[in-house]
């Protein structure tokens, strides 16, 4: 797999405009660990290696550990390792980032307005949408992961 086009190179206006949603994000009420944990998993739905690589270093350095990391694919069969928000972040994520095939239900929605007051599920969504976006093009544009790029 080669790197197509550095996206953010070609269209600097564009990149800073999710850059901006970013820096917002980052400055949001909801805790960055659990933003990077929603990061992570949108990664794996969409199968983004670069994000995997990235948000799984972030939320290590951030304190996560491995035992956790590594769960983190299979959330519902993890017990109490993931704790009330967590899992609410985390199955308000899959719908949202599923919605061509979930169509976000209702209880889905009322799950996670249980968890989240208005503001935060806002900004809980913001985040997963980001994501999204940025999945997309480091999908399409064959962003490399860390590893992968030294060994290039």
């Amino acid at each position: 797999m080669s790197k197509r086009i550095d996206y953010a190179k070609a269209s600097p206006e564009g990149y800073k405009a999710f850059g901006g949603v970013h820096a917002y994000l980052q400055k949001c009420s909801l805790p960055q660990e659990l933003i990077h944990l929603v990061y992570l998993r949108v990664s794996q739905i969409n199968g983004c290696a670069y994000c995997i690589d990235m948000h799984s270093r972030d939320l290590l350095k951030q304190g996560m550990t491995v035992d956790k990391l590594v769960l983190v694919p299979v959330w519902r069969e993890a017990g109490d390792l993931f704790d009330k928000r967590e899992r609410a972040a985390l199955a308000w994520a899959e719908t949202v980032t599923r919605v061509a095939q979930t169509g976000v239900p209702d209880a889905d929605y009322a799950a996670a307005s249980a968890e989240f007051n208005e503001r935060e599920l806002a900004d809980l969504t913001y985040a997963i949408g980001l994501m999204n976006a940025f999945n997309r093009l480091g999908v399409t544009f064959r962003v490399l992961p860390a590893a992968a790029a030294r060994q290039s």
